[in-house]
Parts: structure tokens; C-alpha cells; sequence
């Protein structure tokens, strides 16, 4: 999976989902093939798109979009 490919499939399901989702969500819904996010490209989403990861949920991140 190339980046971009990645970047549009994220920012795609988080603008469906305002409130955020976790990395195992997104993994599952979006049947990604990796068991953790690439750091590097989760930097890059952070300035690409404006994805933001604060709150938590259990253990987990929520990933959101800051404009939605």
C-alpha cells in the first residue's frame, strides 16, 4: 500500500467519523495490512490532513481530523 493510498483511506473514514476512531477501528474497517501505524506517516498525516491523536479510549488513541 503506498502512502497516498493510506493518507486518502484515513482522512476518508475520519471525516465519516467526527468523533474519532482507534487505530484497531480504522485497521479493521479499513482492512489495513499493518499492525501498527508507520510513525513517519503518522507524522505526515499530522501536517497533511490535520489528523490529531489525544484522547483515549481504554488504552487507545482517538484519531480525528482537527477541521471536521
Amino acid at each position: 500500500m503506498k502512502y497516498t493510498d493510506f493518507r486518502d483511506s484515513i482522512q476518508n473514514k475520519l471525516a465519516k467519523h467526527p468523533a474519532g476512531l482507534t487505530w484497531k477501528e480504522l485497521k479493521t474497517s479499513l482492512n489495513l495490512p499493518y499492525t501498527q501505524p508507520c510513525p513517519e506517516w503518522i507524522k505526515k498525516l499530522e501536517s497533511e490532513i490535520g489528523l490529531e491523536r489525544k484522547e483515549k479510549k481504554g488504552n487507545a488513541l482517538i484519531w480525528r481530523l482537527k477541521h471536521v
